[in-house]
């Protein structure tokens, strides 16, 4: 059991240090893709099979962005 538990942390932080760098390289969400990436490790091959975004690069909104907005 300690060794299933071992490989599975291996493959996790390695399917979050390449998720993160394939969602950069397709202009997509990386800290989102990477967390579930991280904890479902399978999900990479989900963001493999991801169009690239021709559009701007997705901008996270800060805390201070919801001070600002009007409704």
């Amino acid at each position: 059991m300690e060794t299933f538990v071992a490989i599975w942390g291996v493959a996790a932080i390695l399917s979050l240090l390449i998720g993160a760098a394939v969602a950069y390289a397709k202009r997509l969400d990386m800290s989102a893709w990477a967390a579930w990436c991280f904890f479902f490790p399978p999900a990479l091959i989900i963001l493999l099979l991801r169009k690239k975004n021709t559009g701007p690069r997705v901008r996270k909104r800060s805390l201070d962005d919801d001070d600002y907005a009007r409704d």
